[in-house]
């Protein structure tokens, strides 16, 4: 349940895991903030959350640039007040996939790391900056992958990131726990999302539903998540509920990494 009159920032939040928790903390009574590089799915997402009577915005920001992370953070306060939770969950696998690590080159591996490790810097830099302003205290949770636990053939430079997100989670949480700010990640395994399904019907064009099957069947509780289950998690990781955690990693897949862990 999310803690009623919090300011919440959720970046990628058009779609997948960011829509599902958008619209949980909203529920919660929460006042959110949702970011997106694309204006028409952020549109959408938004009067999706209207219709439940969600006291909400769009921003649209491309989170791996400064000046719209620092734009998107001025613009949450200005509309609402305060941040008191940031989720920084956008990301993509629109480059840097399904080719051995030698085979990349450098504008994909810069593109990449770009969209998804630096833009959770960017956002945690400004987020944390305004959380000091106003005094301290603050939940933050980055969205990271279980590809980040280890290396994932053909697919090095997303494992490198997430990887990344992870360590940055752990280091910000020693550094800023003294001024109440609380920072976590959530190890996301397979959700059910519009990135997740894009990517079985890439690695299969003529037959998605194979990869999917092959996917699910890898997972000890035999099925794909979907979204709200990793929002709920999420939700909890923000809360009061877990005042006593920071730095933790929480993952969530179904127990697919079990036995590597």
């Amino acid at each position: 349940m999310a803690d009623a009159r919090k300011v919440v920032l959720v970046t990628g939040g058009s779609s997948g895991i960011g829509l599902a928790t958008a619209t949980a903390f909203a529920r919660g009574g929460a006042a959110v903030v949702i970011a997106a590089r694309n204006a028409e799915r952020g549109t959408v997402a938004l009067e999706e959350l209207r219709r439940i009577g969600a006291e909400t915005e769009f921003i649209q920001a491309d989170v791996s640039r400064s000046a719209d992370v620092e734009e998107l953070v001025r613009a949450t306060v200005a509309r609402f007040g305060r941040l008191d939770v940031a989720v920084n969950n956008a990301g993509s696998l629109e480059s840097g996939v399904f080719k051995p690590l030698a085979d990349f080159d450098q504008d994909e591996f810069d593109a990449h790391i770009s969209l998804n490790l630096r833009s959770v810097w960017l956002c945690m830099k400004y987020e944390i900056a305004q959380m000091l302003e106003q005094g301290g205290g603050g939940a933050i949770v980055n969205v990271a992958s279980v590809n980040g636990l280890g290396g994932v053939p053909l697919n090095s430079l997303y494992a490198a990131a997430k990887a990344g997100v992870i360590a940055l989670t752990k280091s910000a949480a020693q550094e800023y726990a003294a001024n109440g700010i609380r920072v976590n990640a959530l190890v996301a395994g397979g959700f059910r999302t519009p990135m997740l399904l894009d990517t079985f019907a890439r690695a299969a064009p003529d037959d998605p539903s194979s990869i999917e099957k092959q996917f699910a069947s890898m997972v000890p509780l035999g099925r794909i998540g979907d979204p709200a289950e990793a929002a709920a998690a999420i939700l909890w990781l923000a809360s009061d509920a877990a005042s006593y955690v920071a730095g933790h990693s929480l993952i969530v897949d179904g127990g697919l990494t079990a036995p590597y862990r």
